[in-house]
């Protein structure tokens, strides 16, 4: 099981206040340090957290892997060719969220999805596709030609009650199977913390978990790297 760390949040407190720190790219290093299989960040159209400098930036230092967070505007897509992450996952954006509310509705976004990922494969970039477990979205992924898909684990993060943890985790794990069997790779990741990662940790099938805003909330206390070390830990 691999990690990948989102570092979205250490930009987002370096905005706070208009500075130049914390440097984000500084925390991609650590965590890296820490043993991270990847870094993962977020270019939003309206750039409330990481911005260009930061993207090329990254690009230019991470050594493992990074991973490219994007919507399917033309912009952004632009920008993704240019840059060349070793990964773009494409993820619904809007303004006004707070953070990212759901899986890729592919069904009805087919025509505005499936030129972004030619573009950026034209590059050779790897696609994900971020969307819910639900098998019409996966055997539409599928069909769109993506290399990954990675499933929104919010339900389950939301889950409460045993019945709804177990139910959330079922569909996950009949996702999870689905799409191996049509030869998609599977990643994970929203709302995985310290307390509820393992369970998914345990589903087989899933190469790697993207985990950000936990990370970095552990990080306040007991510093980036022991966070990255107790998570890693956990999901190993």
């Amino acid at each position: 099981m691999k990690l990948g760390v989102n570092v979205d949040h250490v930009a987002t407190l370096r905005q706070a206040r208009r500075e130049s720190e914390p440097d984000p790219i500084e925390a991609a290093l650590v965590c890296e340090k820490a043993g991270a299989d990847s870094i993962v960040c977020h270019l939003r159209e309206d750039r409330r957290h990481i911005n260009d400098r930061d993207l090329k930036e990254l690009k230019r230092q991470v050594t493992t892997r990074l991973n490219l967070e994007m919507s399917v505007n033309k912009e952004i897509v632009e920008i993704a060719c240019a840059v060349k992450p070793h990964q773009a996952t494409l993820v619904p954006e809007r303004r006004q969220e707070i953070t990212t509310e759901g899986g890729l509705d592919l069904i009805s976004q087919k025509k505005k999805v499936r030129p972004a990922i030619q573009s950026l494969k034209e590059k050779g970039i790897l696609v994900s596709l971020f969307i819910d477990p639900v098998k019409q979205q996966l055997e539409t992924a599928k069909a769109l030609g993506t290399d990954y898909i990675e499933l929104h684990t919010g339900q389950y993060a939301r889950s409460r009650t045993p019945t709804e943890i177990k139910q959330a985790l079922q569909g996950l794990i009949v996702a999870v199977s689905l799409a191996r069997s049509l030869g998609l790779g599977v990643n994970a990741g929203h709302g995985l913390n310290y307390k509820n990662v393992q369970e998914i940790a345990r589903i087989k099938g899933i190469e790697e978990l993207n985990i950000g805003h936990s990370i970095i909330s552990r990080a306040v206390f007991v510093g980036l790297e022991q966070a990255v070390k107790e998570m890693l830990k956990l999901i190993r």
